[in-house]
């Protein structure tokens, strides 16, 4: 029989509960305003990195229902709708992740400012995991690198001009690899990240990794300076991601390509095409304001604030694979 025990004791659950109360406080006295988001969605996310749990037999609908990923797309309708900055708290919904720092289910900050540049978006993120962390947060001041910088400093390779077979030789891919990946630069580019930079990350700072490659914009917006990079970011503590945000693209016909490409690329990797969510591109033709948004995980805030490396420490009770 399987242990019906709970994964943590209420040491942690009460950890939760001051984590949640501080994130309130923040937004809170910057004018804030809290929502909630239906975690039911007839649209999934075309993103190649995010599956969607998917209800393909309802007795409500004769189309499949996805379980939600974010909250990001209800949130830009509320925006579009007229709302002020917005926050929220929701349990979001990821297949394929489960680990030592994945569940399929998990806590998600996810928050709107009206106005703000990607500056102005990462100070406010770096703010909020300091006050959110307390005495737990790292004393030692933010390092910003941009994408490209750090991906030449700790490989020697240009992400934008290096041929495939030089990032698949980085990575000390063998045959199997080569011919999984074949010729997705992106993939490459992410795999070159997450084994040669990102674990060089320093350990007693937060690392803020921003100007992503044009092709892993996804919602964000163009550079203005630079339309080879995007307006988008990442901050880490060491090698553990804490938040990925961006200065949001505004612009429906675009944004309709790029959902278009995604598809295009989900069939060259044999996954499911995912259908346009025309609410979403409805609301941005109506007008999204200008705006930046952020997405970070609170078990990984936690993780942080209660000094350990395992999620299911961190929750009640934990989705274990074999189950």
């Amino acid at each position: 029989m399987s242990d019906w025990r709970p994964a943590s004791g209420p040491d942690a659950a009460a950890g939760r509960a001051a984590l949640l109360l501080r994130v309130r406080a923040y937004f809170d006295a910057a004018g804030v305003l809290e929502v909630d988001t239906p975690a039911l969605s007839a649209a999934a996310v075309s993103d190649t990195q995010i599956e969607s749990f998917e209800i393909a037999d309802s007795s409500i609908s004769s189309r499949s229902l996805f379980l939600h990923t974010s909250p990001e797309f209800c949130m830009k309708r509320l925006l579009a709708g007229g709302y002020p900055d917005i926050f929220s708290v929701s349990r979001v919904f990821r297949d394929g992740e489960a680990g030592r720092r994945h569940q399929p289910e998990f806590t998600m900050i996810e928050w709107y400012r009206r106005g703000m540049d990607l500056g102005e978006i990462i100070n406010d993120t770096a703010g909020l995991i300091q006050h959110t962390l307390g005495d737990s947060a790292p004393a030692a001041e933010a390092v910003t690198l941009e994408y490209r910088d750090a991906v030449l400093a700790a490989t020697g390779l240009d992400p934008v001009t290096a041929k495939l077979d030089s990032l698949a030789t980085a990575v000390d891919a063998d045959g199997p690899l080569r011919t999984a990946i074949g010729d997705e630069r992106d993939d490459w580019l992410d795999l070159l990240l997450a084994t040669r930079v990102i674990p060089d990350f320093p350990k007693d700072r937060l690392t803020v990794l921003k100007h992503y490659p044009a092709s892993q914009a996804a919602l964000a917006r163009l550079c203005p300076d630079d339309p080879s990079v995007a307006d988008r970011f990442e901050i880490f503590l060491g090698p553990v991601e804490l938040a990925n945000g961006y200065v949001e693209l505004t612009n429906a016909a675009q944004q309709s390509a790029r959902i278009q490409a995604d598809n295009e690329a989900r069939v060259r990797r044999g996954r499911p095409v995912r259908n346009i969510d025309t609410y979403l591109l409805a609301a941005l033709e109506s007008g999204l304001p200008e705006c930046a948004g952020v997405a970070m995980g609170l078990e990984r805030l936690q993780m942080i604030h209660d000094k350990t490396d395992d999620i299911r420490n961190v929750i009640t009770f934990a989705f274990e694979p074999d189950e």
